[in-house]
């Protein structure tokens, strides 16, 4: 995590934003990084018009503005207290354009935002703002949830080695995965979960309609395991996990989605560590419905990690 020293904390004011300020703290406090701690505050619809008699919008955008003010200046005045140079900025509009502007306009490397809900069975863990900048931000989003310890005990990789993928830029964005996981865990001494999920394409055809004996099947699938196991061990020996406990997950499921979410309930993990794009088109674990799905159903922290030649949709507004 030592990469990260221009964070853009985003603090919606509505929600419990404790665990959020402080894992950003410690992290610029073992950065020497500096904080940008930012609100949105969303633009009074024309169409409101009960709200228009009662009271001029731009005297209540002004109070709505001035009460964010004087919430986030108390926050800068926290960090500062820690030594840490923080600045409050606040923006008016839509508040994940208006994030990924703001990490446009001044180069963040990562932006912090808390979760919105505990419950990802009934309610959306995480809220509309954090999926699309899990979607569409150009940087890392780490989306912390509510009342965690400021320690990790658990934190999960998901990489895709997939043997018949021939990507740099996928090769690149596992690596980083992984060499953010390994620092978080060397930071909280936590155990650190590597997962890899692998099948034997088309095997229920081949067995079914193809007519191959199970001896065939069988072997095809160990050899498509044994590639797996080789590029996982690749990626694993060219990254320092010197004095980290590693559990190694090499799990054989035609739902991806499903084996990752299992993998997190199951272990307990606290910290997801995933990638969301992959400009590839063959089938892997970030690609399209499978990332989306994770996301939804999962209900630990994650931190999202894009190629570094993805090109976020939304450009700033004099552009």
């Amino acid at each position: 995590m030592k990469r990260f020293k221009n964070i853009l904390l985003f603090i919606d004011l509505s929600l419990d934003n404790q665990q959020s300020r402080e894992q950003a703290k410690l992290l610029a406090i073992a950065n020497n990084a500096s904080i940008t701690i930012f609100s949105v505050v969303k633009t009074l619809p024309n169409n409101q018009k009960i709200i228009r008699s009662l009271m001029p919008a731009e005297a209540l955008q002004s109070m709505i503005i001035s009460d964010h003010r004087e919430r986030l200046d108390l926050l800068v005045a926290e960090m500062e207290r820690h030594e840490i140079q923080a600045t409050a900025k606040i923006m008016e509009g839509e508040p994940f354009i208006e994030i990924i502007r703001q990490v446009l306009r001044k180069q963040h490397d990562l932006v912090i935002i808390s979760a919105e809900s505990e419950n990802s069975l009934k309610e959306r863990f995480f809220g509309s703002i954090a999926m699309h900048l899990m979607r569409k931000c150009p940087c890392p989003v780490w989306v912390i949830k509510p009342n965690e310890n400021n320690k990790y005990q658990r934190i999960l990789a998901a990489v895709d080695v997939s043997p018949e993928v021939q990507d740099n830029q996928q090769e690149l964005l596992n690596s980083l995965i992984l060499q953010l996981a390994s620092s978080m865990s060397k930071k909280d001494n936590s155990e650190l979960h590597i997962v890899q999920v692998w099948s034997l394409f088309g095997e229920i055809y081949m067995e079914v309609r193809g007519g191959l004996s199970d001896k065939a099947i069988k072997s095809a699938s160990q050899e498509t395991q044994h590639q797996y196991s080789n590029k996982l061990n690749t990626l694993i020996n060219s990254t320092a996990l010197k004095d980290i406990t590693i559990f190694k997950h090499l799990l054989k499921d035609d739902d991806i989605a499903n084996a990752i979410i299992a993998l997190v309930s199951n272990s307990n993990i606290d910290l997801l560590v995933m990638g969301t794009v992959c400009r590839t088109g063959i089938a892997g674990f970030f690609i399209g419905n499978t990332a989306e799905k994770v996301l939804s159903e999962v209900n630990c922290s994650v931190l999202t990690v894009k190629p570094d030649d993805f090109v976020t949709p939304i450009t700033l507004e004099e552009a």
